[in-house]
């Protein structure tokens, strides 16, 4: 019984137990008191009937299912069982082929809602105290601890430390924060504690504008409606106008009943899922998973793709990209070495870097330091073989008096303007050079934005850093249009703006704070090897392995597969009008005629499989 309540389960065990029914009943196997058929009748024709009752009468709603429920019911009257279960059969299965191809239940928002801390820590009266997060209120001091996630949006009040903040902005690298710079809720503390005052809390932080954002983006797209159920209304008044003059004309009630029958739009109702189920197993060998069944269809329509920079364009994570000396009697290599040491006993990801790209060139750790100390969101300090060695950013060099050379600042300027971040190096009290690094591109991202925009589409960049990384970026793989500062609201107005001026769009990211962009576009895409859960789970695509090389092929699979359901439309109405003239000569019965208009839905079906093995270039055979 269990088993039954389950519709999709009681679904397929109906439609196959109706199927060796209407073999049965068509070779008349077995000796049996009543035609098989009526086994098809019962368990897929009367659900039919049924929904097409309650849709009339509850909301006068015309679907597909009312001319089937017409043609079934008078197919019985006559006498033409067989006719009457084919047709049921057929209807259910193509509903559900179709029900397999829409959009599944998705955790996005509960998951999005875990990531909101449930305690925070309060300090009242130089007493610390840790209490439930939804009970903290603004003004209250909270202190944060190294690896704990902020409960509330504040300031800092005391401290310093590097907070990764890529839930809200996607900003790849952590962002250095000191005393009276602002913090978001569901950001991560990376080093040392600081004390902050607590200015928005519960439903006014920004990790809960954030699941709003998801909640509501997503209300917003429509479903697109079924073709058969669009013309639905038409279809019943042309085929019962048919049936009716036919009778009226020739007195034989059976031509009425076969008009019926040839007219039912099972070829219509198998059209779309088909087709977009071949769409998907296709994309699908290319590590394209499509999670939302009209996906396809939508993103034919498709005017502008908007890309995240980090983890889309970029591979998400720092590199060191230039090693550069200032100081003629110091070899560059040498510069690596001495900061690769500094930064062994670091835990900062720009530190971790460093010790890494010189592993892979030395193939080798760097040597221990002798004395370490680290100095919050600026930098570190070594001793190593009697030098004191320094790296950081400029804040800790002024702090400890050491000059940059004019010569070292433009080189570090010029490197910042290509999206680079600098960590400076100094020996001895003595500005030495600087190490940049970035986050890389993806080797493939300019030639997959180039086959784009070769395909017709336009490309808009949106992005949580700034102007000089976003802009260098933009211009590396070929995106003119370019929204720099991006936050998660921020994504949401910009693909508003161009949906009121008629585009369409695509969004394609990585990140939780890409979320509810990916749900507010008309498809969303995500990326599935970096990108996080909840980006992938509001999404409507998936490029399961990163691979954004076949960002062309899954737009013209697109395209492919909305001709190919247009050809299946108009085959298979063509078809049909054919048998209506049969049916009115009386060269049709109604067995014959469900017979004919299932030739129909047998061609749409193998029209669609051909979608399967389709790549732009191949040859393929239309059996049409």
């Amino acid at each position: 019984m269990l088993f039954l309540k389950n519709e999709e389960r009681r679904t397929v065990l109906f439609l196959i137990i109706s199927l060796p029914a209407l073999v049965f009943s068509f070779f008349h196997i077995g000796n049996l008191p009543v035609d098989a058929a009526w086994i098809a009748i019962v368990l897929c024709g009367i659900p039919i009937i049924k929904a097409a009752v309650v849709g009339l009468v509850t909301e006068f709603d015309i679907k597909a299912d009312v001319l089937v429920s017409i043609a079934l019911v008078a197919s019985v009257i006559i006498g033409e069982i067989f006719a009457a279960g084919e047709i049921a059969f057929i209807m259910v299965l193509g509903a559900y082929l179709e029900d397999r191809t829409v959009s599944r239940a998705r955790a996005g928002i509960e998951k999005l809602v875990r990531l909101t801390p449930a305690t925070a820590r309060v300090v009242r009266d130089n007493e610390e105290s840790i209490i439930p997060a939804d009970g903290v209120r603004a003004g209250d001091i909270l202190r944060v601890l190294a690896g704990e996630t902020i409960a509330v949006d504040g300031l800092i009040i005391k401290g310093k430390t590097a907070i990764d903040q890529s839930v809200m902005t996607g900003e790849s690298l952590p962002v250095d924060k000191a005393e009276g710079d602002e913090v978001f809720s569901g950001t991560v503390n990376q080093f040392g504690p600081f004390d902050m005052v607590a200015q928005k809390v519960g439903e006014d932080s920004s990790l809960q504008r954030m699941i709003r954002l998801v909640e509501s983006a997503d209300a917003g797209k429509a479903r697109i409606v079924g073709i058969a159920d669009r013309w639905a209304t038409w279809i019943v008044i042309i085929a019962l106008a048919s049936a009716g003059i036919t009778w009226f004309i020739t007195g034989e009630v059976i031509r009425a009943v076969t008009i019926l029958v040839v007219f039912c739009p099972c070829a219509l109702v198998l059209a779309t899922p088909t087709a977009i189920m071949a769409g998907i197993g296709n994309a699908t060998k290319y590590g394209i998973l499509v999670r939302q069944g009209d996906a396809l269809e939508r993103l034919a329509q498709v005017s502008r793709i908007a890309f995240d920079k980090t983890g889309t364009l970029t591979y998400g994570k720092p590199e060191v990209v230039q090693v550069y000396s200032s100081d003629s009697q110091l070899e560059t290599s040498e510069l690596l070495k001495m900061a690769a040491v500094a930064e062994l006993k670091s835990e900062h990801p720009l530190g971790k870097a460093i010790v890494a790209y010189y592993r892979q060139e030395y193939k080798r750790l760097p040597e221990q330091p002798e004395e370490f100390e680290l100095f919050a969101g600026r930098g570190v300090y070594a001793g190593y073989e009697g030098k004191k060695v320094l790296a950081g950013n400029q804040a800790l060099f002024a702090e400890k008096n050491v000059n940059i050379p004019e010569e070292l600042f433009q080189y570090a300027e010029k490197a910042r303007q290509e999206g680079s971040t600098v960590i400076y190096l100094a020996i001895d009290e003595r500005a030495a050079g600087m190490i940049a690094l970035s986050d890389t591109l993806r080797t493939d991202a300019a030639q997959a934005v180039k086959n784009l925009h070769q395909t017709g589409l336009k490309t808009v960049l949106l992005t949580g850093d700034g102007q000089q990384a976003a802009a260098h970026i933009a211009e590396s793989v070929g995106i003119a249009d370019v929204t720099h500062g991006c936050l998660p609201e921020n994504k949401l107005e910009v693909i508003s703006t161009y949906e009121k001026k008629g585009e369409k769009i695509c969004m394609i990211g990585d990140g939780i704070n890409d979320a509810p962009a990916l749900k507010s576009a008309f498809v969303g895409i995500a990326m599935g090897g970096v990108g996080s859960d909840i980006a992938i789970d509001a999404a409507d695509i998936v490029l399961v392995s990163d691979d954004i090389r076949e960002l062309p092929h899954l737009l013209q699979l697109s395209r492919k597969t909305m001709r190919t359901i247009n050809i299946n439309l108009i085959a298979s109405m063509v078809l049909n009008f054919i048998a209506i003239g049969l049916a009115i000569s009386g060269v049709l019965t109604p067995v014959l005629g469900a017979l004919v208009h299932n030739v129909g839905s047998v061609a749409v079906i193998i029209n669609s499989s051909l979608l399967l093995n389709w790549r732009k270039g191949k040859k393929q055979i239309n059996p049409f």
